[in-house]
């Protein structure tokens, strides 16, 4: 018999056990803030906790590093990442950890890295991850030590270009600190599924995984409660743990659930805890919704028994003013603006985002076609498909979906884009058995191993329209490619590629150009494909936006479509726009600052019901001959729209159904004045707008929108500002740069204007330039903001001075966050160049200049300078204006890539050592041997092309022959026969090659007698 004090022992111990077992819930740290940064520096010995960081940068998560470094000619990611660079950056952190919670469980957890992160904790190494686009995390339990513990980050992007289009560089979204009892829900643990749903009852099916490290706890069970979203409690249900009876199946029953749809986002929370006796030790919620799905070949998609279009965008995770490091508060604003245009769906391509996408789109009513890979293989040169791929994709396809699979938002998975292997199969089944309630399919890659088709260009054709019909459901997964720049318009169609065969008519809207201003002097531009897109929407590859969506609409096997793209994105500068000194793609209904588009009304005009009316094009042509008649649309989704010009009426028109009258349209002879467009519903006016020919810009206005903090993350502001005449009206070509000081408890993250050839960093200086009128400032509060102020200045005028010589300069103090006291702002200017500090005159009204005048000005208070100030003004200042002959030079010229701008190896560099090359240099080999690669976007189906290289040297009876590689197989050998010069006398070869759908490489590579100059990659 054991002797008391023994009892008294063992008692002790065994509650002592208990109470850890039992001891809080679960806490959740959020380490976003304060962590040390390097660049472009790699020590092994940075992964060490007693490392001296001291001298790096602090800064807070999220984060990315390319973006704030900017556009860089020659940037590691190329043209297909927008000329922004790549590199190595380290991070680190210390967070404390009590003795009392040594004895729990611990995991780290990334919602996002790109790429090829490796995280030591203490110098332990946990790990690495390839893949940028996926969250993960590491168990550090037995790393830890009580008080400070360091965790460091290697983020490696020294292999580049690692994607076909901008990726973010380093730790992009949060970082978190879990910690939990040694019985615990497994991260992912929760898989909620609604097998059946009637009007009356839906029944709820809760499978818990539950980790179980030590002895469990007597009277321990994992417990569900379904809640509605005021904390309603609906059911419930309980089961005892065992050691080996994981996972846990729990069933539950919900009378007369509401369902979850895009126009009624009705969510529920499943709460799921770890209890021991009355105790939680762990608890998790986790949001779901009921929603019936159903894929039908010929009437499309169905939700909750309703035949649904799909009306989607595809979004890249970047798209937008702040690269790849979106908080919470900035994303929302973005999915809203796409929401309020009429979407109803998006792909996130073509990769997974962190989960807080998923979660603004379960609450704001989005469906999500979830994507995981661009491909399954190689196709840009370091991508993920290259170097981590095939050792890896299991492992990423299990995170993803167990991640995901709980949002009622997501309705399919996407497991890859236009990629074609013999794979697909096994991702089909692997993913399926993971989660076997949802579809699968990829755009426009192996169809006949998916569940549902989707297709990206090819299927905006004629051809393809009325001829193809499909044995399974079909959704237009990229559709329609289509171009705008804000504010700017032509009235001649405008294709990418020429216009190819099997498309629809796109006829001219008048018989001869009559705008004729540009960006650039197209005697400039490195290609044809270098001017602006028509505002008009006749800037496409194949269709118009109005002609895809009315078949879209019209045919009921097209399950719907996903818009390339919702916003413009960094990068993809050369596939449409010909490369530097562009470094957007121009494909969206907003741009890159959230500016709204032509597009965007068209799109509200089909896809909403609250009433709308919207004008283009605006009416200031100074430079346009009096009388000159310009086509004016309206979109609306009234019955009938009426527009006067001056207060005279033009006549009443209907939208149509039909693609070329869904615009109300008028042709209206030029001249000053006033449109209004006013709609009516069963006669009453419900709604109008106008524009107003605008002066000179006078005026700078400063609006303030405040984006709300949430989960952790800070208030954010939107500073957007206008030029305007002194009428109030916008000058629509306004350039003049918009200064900005920052004080307080407010930090800068960008400056956009949406300006597709800017090269201005957008986050290093102080200033931008308006683009075509506006321009943004983006900010953030930082924690516990009390007070914050903006100035704001720009020195206006055109700087043309085609409409004035005359110069204002406004200055206004905003008072960002709480009360703060009015400034003494003073502000001293010169004409002469000069600084105006010494020389400067004090500014109180406007002044004329002459052409070639800099002004340059300072705005001080109480004697302390604020800002600083210049801008040119005279003829050749901002944009081009030209006549209808400007750019007769590129007519029926093809597509043209330049070879200084391809990929190039061995000893093969550029050069601009010789006389008529096209764009900025040339390639040359310098005796030795290398290659140079190309890479070509096909938007279409798979086909034949012409393609040609432009060359030249002039080493008599010698050939120079180069190996031609298409997608990695060989296709010939050219001989490069002497041109006659090494300096002006370039010449071509050329051949047929077959070009997959999708991303295209090709590659030109030395066979041991060096090379000639190459020039440029033909295709046509």
């Amino acid at each position: 018999m054991w002797k008391l004090s023994q009892l008294k022992y063992w008692m002790i111990l065994f509650l002592s056990v208990l109470m850890f077992q039992v001891h809080g819930q679960r806490i959740e740290t959020r380490l976003d803030e304060q962590w040390k940064f390097v660049l472009d520096e790699d020590e092994a010995n940075f992964s060490e906790k007693e490392f001296d960081d001291t001298q790096w940068t602090v800064l807070n998560l999220p984060h990315d590093w390319s973006f704030n470094k900017g556009v860089r000619n020659g940037g590691d990611q190329m043209q297909g990442g927008g000329y922004h660079d790549g590199g190595i950056g380290w991070y680190r952190k210390s967070f404390n950890v009590t003795k009392s919670s040594l004895s729990n469980i611990f995991y780290i957890n990334f919602d996002g890295v790109y790429m090829n992160s490796e995280v030591w904790i203490n110098g332990h190494r946990l790990g690495t991850r390839p893949y940028g686009y996926i969250s993960f995390r590491y168990l550090i339990s037995k790393y830890l030590k009580e008080g400070q513990n360091t965790i460091a980050v290697r983020v490696d992007n020294s292999l580049e270009p690692s994607a076909r289009w901008y990726h973010p560089c380093g730790i992009y979204a949060s970082v978190n600190l879990i910690e939990v009892n040694s019985t615990h829900i497994l991260p992912n643990g929760v898989f909620v599924t609604t097998p059946k749903i009637t009007d009356k009852k839906g029944m709820v099916n809760a499978e818990v995984s539950i980790a179980t490290q030590g002895k469990v706890a007597k009277k321990s069970r994992v417990k569900t409660s379904i809640l509605t979203q005021n904390g309603e409690l609906i059911s419930s249900s309980e089961k005892k743990i065992g050691e080996l009876s994981s996972p846990y199946q729990l069933k539950m029953e919900v009378e007369e659930p509401k369902l979850w749809s895009p126009e009624s986002p009705n969510l529920y929370v499943l709460k799921t805890q770890v209890v021991v006796g009355k105790k939680v030790i762990d608890e998790v919620n986790t949001t779901f919704g009921f929603r019936t799905i159903k894929w039908d070949n010929g009437t499309g998609f169905w939700l909750n028994g309703n035949n649904v279009k799909l009306k989607g965008v595809c979004e890249h995770w970047e798209g937008g003013p702040v690269g790849g490091a979106w908080t919470k508060p900035m994303l929302r604003w973005k999915l809203q603006l796409l929401k309020d245009m009429g979407i109803n769906a998006i792909r996130p391509s073509h990769n997974p985002t962190p989960p807080m996408f998923y979660d603004i789109c379960d609450e704001i009513g989005l469906l999500v076609m979830d994507e995981i890979f661009d491909g399954w293989h190689k196709k840009a040169p370091e991508d993920y498909g290259k170097q981590a791929f095939d050792e890896w994709w299991q492992k990423d396809i299990e995170e993803w979906i167990k991640r995901d699979r709980n949002h009622p938002s997501i309705f399919v998975y996407s497991l890859g884009n236009e990629t074609h292997s013999d794979i697909a199969p096994e991702l089909v089944a692997f993913s399926r058995n993971i989660d076997p309630t949802r579809l699968y399919t990829s755009g426009a890659g192996n169809s006949e191993d998916m569940d549902i088709i989707g297709v990206n260009g090819g299927s905006e054709t004629q051809t393809f329209i009325e001829n193809k019909r499909f044995e399974k459901p079909f959704i237009s997964t990229e559709a329609p490619h289509t171009w705008q720049t804000r504010g700017y318009y032509r009235t001649q169609t405008w294709w990418r590629d020429n216009e190819l065969p099997g498309t629809y008519e796109l006829p001219n809207l008048t018989d001869k150009e009559i705008f004729f201003y540009e960006g650039l002097d197209p005697k400039k531009w490195k290609n044809r494909k270098q001017r602006f897109n028509s505002s008009y929407d006749n800037a496409t590859v194949r269709i118009s936006a109005r002609k895809s969506w009315e078949q879209v609409r019209d045919n009921p096997w097209i399950s719907g479509h996903f818009r390339w793209t919702g916003f413009d994105y960094y990068g993809e500068a050369g596939l449409v726009h010909g490369g530097l000194p562009f470094n957007l793609f121009m494909g969206g209904a907003l741009d890159v600052a959230g500016f709204k588009k032509d597009l965007f009304y068209f799109y509200q005009s089909q896809w909403t019901e609250k009433t709308m009316v919207h004008i283009l094009p605006h009416w200031t042509h100074p430079r346009m001959k009096v009388g000159t008649e310009i086509p004016v649309w309206v979109y609306s989704n009234a019955e009938e729209v009426e527009l006067f010009f001056n207060g005279t009426s033009l006549g009443k028109d209907k939208p149509g159904t039909v693609w070329n009258e869904m615009q109300c349209e008028w042709m209206v002879p030029y001249q000053k004045g006033t449109l209004e467009a006013v709609a009516y519903i069963d006669g009453k006016v419900v709604k109008r707008t106008s524009v107003s020919t605008s002066g000179a810009p006078e005026v700078l206005s400063t609006e303030i929108t405040k984006l709300k903090a949430e989960d952790g993350f800070s208030d954010s502001y939107i500073i957007t500002s206008q030029s305007l005449d002194k009428e109030g009206n916008l000058y629509p070509y306004g350039e003049n740069k918009v200064y900005y000081k920052l004080m307080g408890d407010l930090q800068k993250v960008s400056m956009e204007n949406g300006n597709p050839i800017d090269p201005t960093s957008r986050t290093k200086l102080d200033y931008r330039s308006l683009f075509f009128g506006k321009n943004r400032l983006f900010a953030k509060a930082s924690n516990n903001a009390h007070s914050a102020t903006l100035v704001t200045a720009s020195i206006l005028g055109d700087k043309a001075l085609y409409l004035s010589d005359s110069i204002f300069i406004d200055v206004e103090q905003l008072s960002i966050i709480g009360q703060n006291d009015r400034m003494d702002l003073e502000v001293l200017y010169t004409t002469d160049a000069s600084d105006p500090l010494k020389s400067g005159k004090e500014y109180k009204a406007g002044f004329t200049v002459k052409d070639g005048t800099t002004v340059k000005a300072v705005v001080l208070s109480n004697n302390v300078e604020l800002l600083s100030m210049s801008e040119n003004f005279g003829k050749n200042e901002g944009l081009f204006w030209g006549d209808e002959h400007s750019a007769d030079m590129w007519i029926g010229r093809g597509v043209n890539i330049a070879a200084e701008e391809a990929i190039l190896n061995g000893n093969a560099k550029v050069s601009n050592d010789a006389y008529r090359y096209k764009g900025t240099g040339f390639v040359q080999f310098d005796k030795g041997e290398g290659s140079v690669t190309w890479f070509k976007e096909n938007d279409g189906e798979a086909g034949d092309f012409s393609i040609r290289f432009r060359y030249m040297h002039n080493n008599q009876n010698e050939l120079h022959p180069m190996k031609l590689y298409v997608n990695g197989t060989y296709v010939k050998t050219f001989d490069f026969k002497p041109t006659g010069g090494w300096e002006k006398e370039w010449k071509f070869v050329n051949t047929i090659v077959n070009f997959q759908a999708g991303a295209n490489e090709i590659k030109l590579e030395t066979t041991g007698k060096s090379g000639p100059y190459l020039d440029e990659l033909f295709v046509d």
